[in-house]
Parts: C-alpha cells; sequence; structure tokens
C-alpha cells in the first residue's frame, strides 16, 4: 500500500478529478486523457479510475467510460506520434517538446528501442513517464508506421484502460480498498504486458523457424530432383 504522504496527495488528485468530471462528464474525461498524451503530470491511470469511479456512483454509464477512455488515450498518442513525424527534430525547438524529450530521455528511449524493437509501441503504454518521449520519438525518428504504432498501442489499450476504469467503478464506494489495488494494479499490468511480449516473440519465432524448415525441404526437394533428372 501506498506510503501515508503519497496515498493523502494521491487521493487529493482523485478527489479533484472525480468533483471535475462529475460536473462536465465524458467530454472531461476525454479532454484530460488527451492532455495527459502531451505530458501533462498528471497520472493516466488515475484519470481512468476517476472516471470509473464517477461511473460507479451513477454519473455515466462504466461501458461509455471504457470507450470514451480508450478513444482520449489513443488521440493523445497519435498526436505525439504524428507532431514528431511531421515536423521530426524541428519539434525539439518548441518549449515544452524539449522539456518533455530531453536529452536523457531520449538516450533512454533509443535503448528501450534496442531491446524491444516496434513492440516499444505496445510496451510503451506500461512505462509512466516515457511513454509521451517514446511516441514522440518514434515519430521523429521513422521507426514505426503510424499503422502499426496505432495497432499496437490500441492493443496495449485494450488490455490497459479497461482494468483502470472497472477498477474505479468497483471501488466507488470504498477508497481505502481502491488505493490498495491501485498498486497492485500497476504491478499486475507490468506482468501482463511482459507475459503477452513473450507470447508474441515465441510466436514469432515459431513461425519463423517453421518457415526455415519448409524452406530447407524445399532445397533438399529440388537438389533431389536435379539429380534424378535426365
Amino acid at each position: 500500500m501506498p506510503a501515508p504522504v503519497a496515498a493523502g496527495a494521491l487521493m487529493e488528485l482523485l478527489n479533484t478529478l472525480i468533483g471535475f468530471f462529475t460536473e462536465n462528464g465524458y467530454v472531461a474525461v476525454l479532454i484530460v486523457l488527451m492532455i495527459c498524451g502531451f505530458g501533462l503530470p498528471i497520472p493516466e491511470d488515475i484519470t481512468l479510475v476517476a472516471g470509473g469511479v464517477i461511473a460507479g456512483l451513477g454519473y455515466a454509464n462504466v461501458h461509455v467510460m471504457v470507450a470514451v477512455g480508450i478513444t482520449g488515450v489513443l488521440a493523445g498518442d497519435a498526436i505525439m506520434f504524428v507532431i514528431g513525424r511531421v515536423f521530426g527534430e524541428r519539434a525539439l525547438r518548441v518549449r515544452w517538446v524539449a522539456y518533455l524529450l530531453t536529452p536523457r530521455r531520449y538516450a533512454l528511449v533509443q535503448a528501450k528501442f534496442s531491446r524491444y524493437g516496434n513492440r516499444l509501441m505496445f510496451v510503451a503504454r506500461f512505462l509512466p513517464g516515457l511513454r509521451s518521449p517514446i511516441f514522440l520519438t518514434a515519430g521523429m525518428t521513422r521507426r514505426v508506421s503510424f499503422l502499426r504504432f496505432f495497432l499496437l498501442d490500441g492493443f496495449a489499450a485494450l488490455i490497459s484502460v479497461p482494468v483502470w476504469v472497472y477498477l474505479g467503478y468497483y471501488g466507488a464506494q470504498n477508497h481505502e480498498w481502491l488505493l490498495t489495488w491501485l498498486g497492485r494494479g500497476k504491478v499486475i499490468l507490468s506482468i501482463v504486458a511482459f507475459v503477452v511480449v513473450m507470447l508474441v516473440v515465441r510466436y514469432f519465432w515459431r513461425r519463423s523457424a517453421r518457415m526455415r524448415a519448409l524452406m530447407h525441404i524445399r532445397d533438399r526437394r529440388r537438389r533431389r530432383s536435379r539429380l534424378s533428372g535426365p
């Protein structure tokens, strides 16, 4: 469970977002999530949980809130990617972009790309603080197409967003339980992301092995055909 001071600050932020979302509904959730994509220092998971809480309190439909959450996070991520894609390194001349993508973060993102390759577009959703720099860098360096970025990021959002929204929904009346599972939820999602990445790697490795085996069989048949020919 979070330390008392951290838990108090977290609950204060959560209550602020709950009040704002209660008064302004889905549009407020959508806008805050999109701004989060620009590196706003408001945790995306807390924003999604707050959206779930107002649904649990009867101010919104939880299933619609999940759809709004997915739309908001993908829109914010896509905007960052497109900014990097369109403006390239010129984007760094803008103060807030330069603040977001410091030389240290840029080097860290490059290291992540070296480790995960294009799969980083999926992993990024589970790396708070690096998500926006990763998407910005992906666009700037043209390491991945927009379609692949969108599909991988969307797949990750389909896993993470419902978890946070439904967590807020079921914990709307019990904030102590909610705070406890906020910490556990991050660990669980990290484990799920790791398992998914490993399964995908295993799938493509086995697929590549089958293709190599088929190519080897075809080569052997061709050689036999040549030897038995006239």
